[in-house]
This record gives structure tokens, C-alpha cells and sequence, in this order.
């Protein structure tokens, strides 16, 4: 099963970044290749189990189960129940540790999924260097470095 890891580093104490980045309907604020985002059946975007159906900027939709949120270890795991990747049994989980010299955080954004063994390399560097990187290369960009 493949698994993609990104991390980096942001020039922001993580409490920062936790506030920006928690809302798991709150992708479009963050994250520059999503257009819309709202979550089903009115449910709040805290809780686990909630499905968020959102639009990326080149019109296609995705639905995302919330699997788990932790204020504490300050993580959020998700899973796809529907995309045009084709993948099978995805689960991702974005992660912010401290980074005690410079009040910094670090952000972990790792994935394992199932899919034809010939889409692997593809879909990794879709997911790791397209969708993750272009998320937390924009939190870099809003928090300044």
C-alpha cells in the first residue's frame, strides 16, 4: 500500500496554526486549490464522522469523512469516500508538532491508500507533491516563511 509523507516547517507557534487549519470545512481559506467546501446534513465540522463534500478550483468534487480531531495532539485524520483519483482505502492525517527553538511548527501530512500497482508513482507525486505541498506551501506563504 503506498504512503506519501510531506512535512515542513512554519514560522508560527502551533496554536496559530491549529486555529487555521482545524476547521475541517475550512480547507478553502487554506488551501489554494479548493474552491468550496460545506459539510453534509448540517452537522458541525467538528465532528467525527461528519462528510465534507467539497470542489477543487478545476470543478471536481470530493467527499471526506472526518475520522478524527484532536485539539490535544492537534492532528486531523480523513478519509475519501469520493474522488476521480482512483484510489481505494485512503486515509490521510495532517499533524503539527512544536517546534520549540524559534516557537515553530512542524506539519506532518502523510496518506496511505490501495490502487493499480502501474498508478502508484502518479498518485503519489499527485498527492505529495501536488495537494499536500500546495497546502502547507501556502501556510508557509500565510504565516510568512
Amino acid at each position: 500500500m503506498p504512503r506519501v509523507y510531506v512535512s515542513t516547517v512554519v514560522a508560527a507557534p502551533p496554536a496559530r496554526v491549529w486555529a487555521r487549519v482545524r476547521d475541517f470545512n475550512g480547507l478553502p481559506s487554506w488551501h489554494p486549490a479548493i474552491a468550496e467546501s460545506r459539510i453534509e446534513d448540517g452537522e458541525p465540522a467538528d465532528r467525527i464522522g461528519c462528510v465534507r463534500d467539497f470542489r477543487l478550483r478545476n470543478g471536481e468534487r470530493v467527499r471526506e469523512k472526518l475520522l478524527g480531531l484532536s485539539d490535544f495532539e492537534l492532528f486531523v485524520t480523513y478519509s475519501i469516500l469520493d474522488s476521480a483519483l482512483p484510489v481505494t482505502d485512503y486515509v490521510a492525517t495532517l499533524r503539527l508538532t512544536p517546534v520549540t527553538d524559534g516557537d515553530r511548527t512542524f506539519i506532518e501530512w502523510t496518506a496511505e491508500f490501495g490502487c493499480a500497482p502501474e498508478r502508484e508513482a502518479d498518485l503519489m507525486a499527485t498527492f505529495g507533491g501536488g495537494i499536500f505541498q500546495g497546502g502547507l506551501d501556502s501556510l508557509k506563504r500565510h504565516f510568512g516563511g
